[in-house]
């Protein structure tokens, strides 16, 4: 072996090792086990795993209702999370990339609720669904604030999509506000020479050329939505009577409430290639609507 493929060999391990190392060690080897464990009836905990087959899928479709209900809960949160917190997103984007004096600060103002951790800033909103709305309800009378937001499963669905939306859209509007500030701006003013207004131009001109932006975010608002666990916990628990208990929370509930290991990762194997279907046909479908300057 000759000093040059010998150097090369060395910068790729050097590189490339640790992060297989972690790979393989964090993601690949726990997967194959959950997916090995999925055929068993083990509890977590005992040392003795018993092979069950397909015994836990069969039960999960067959005799679960509480899973299928929480993955309609789920898939309801997704569409509405998904549309909501990337309108608001490009919306404010659009808007915080005008020449506004403060676009600056309202863009940090928007983006600080992405940073707060999702089990504190549930038990925040249930400070401010409980006490606050209550407060403000009483000195104005509005009954949109003294709704039982926590209370009933219709108010409680709605209390998390706008916690969701309030935390994520300001992520997706810093993706947004970079796609947009990369529009050609020559584009722009032919637009307007042939005649265009601005709602032609951002539908005709500025839309197409952000579709890569929009194929990230819906990817990631897809996947954060799906993966709904800490808001769902800290607001609600699942409550009332498992009405807003996400796919995510009854996998947990499953295997680390009631030490059913082998369900729950049954459970969670067919979660994961439901998610993985999902994302795949949204990223081909909106990939062939991206446009190329």
């Amino acid at each position: 072996m000759d000093l040059k493929r010998r150097s090369r060999l060395m910068q790729q391990f050097i590189f490339v090792g640790p992060t297989s190392l972690f790979f393989f060690g964090i993601v690949l080897i726990p997967f194959f086990l959950g997916l090995y464990y999925s055929f068993t009836s083990w509890n977590g905990i005992s040392r003795h795993v018993g092979w069950t087959g397909l015994r836990n899928y069969i039960h999960i479709f067959t005799k679960d209702p509480s899973f299928l209900n929480s993955f309609w809960f789920t898939a309801k949160f997704t569409f509405f999370g998904l549309v909501l917190t990337n309108l608001l997103g490009f919306m404010l984007a659009y808007v915080l990339t005008r020449r506004l004096f403060t676009r600056n600060v309202l863009r940090t103002v928007f983006f600080v609720p992405h940073v707060i951790g999702g089990l504190l800033l549930g038990f925040i909103w249930q400070f401010i669904f409980v006490r606050g709305f209550a407060s403000v309800g009483q000195a104005t009378g509005w009954s949109f604030f003294n709704l039982p937001w926590l209370g009933t499963g219709a108010t409680s669905f709605w209390a998390i999509v706008i916690v969701f939306v309030w935390q994520n859209a300001g992520y997706l509007m810093v993706i947004y506000i970079s796609a947009i500030n990369n529009v050609p701006q020559s584009l722009i003013e032919a637009s307007k020479v042939d005649g265009a207004g601005r709602m032609q131009a951002l539908r005709h001109v500025t839309i197409p050329l952000v579709m890569p932006a929009v194929t990230v975010c819906l990817f990631l608002s897809i996947s954060w939505s799906f993966k709904l666990f800490d808001l769902n916990l800290s607001l609600t628990k699942g409550g009332p009577f498992k009405a807003t208990e996400s796919v995510a929370l009854n996998i947990y509930n499953e295997a680390y409430t009631i030490s059913r290991f082998g369900m729950g990762s049954a459970k969670a194997m067919i979660f994961f290639v439901i998610v993985a279907v999902i994302s795949l046909l949204q990223v081909r479908a909106t990939k062939k609507r991206e446009v190329e300057l």
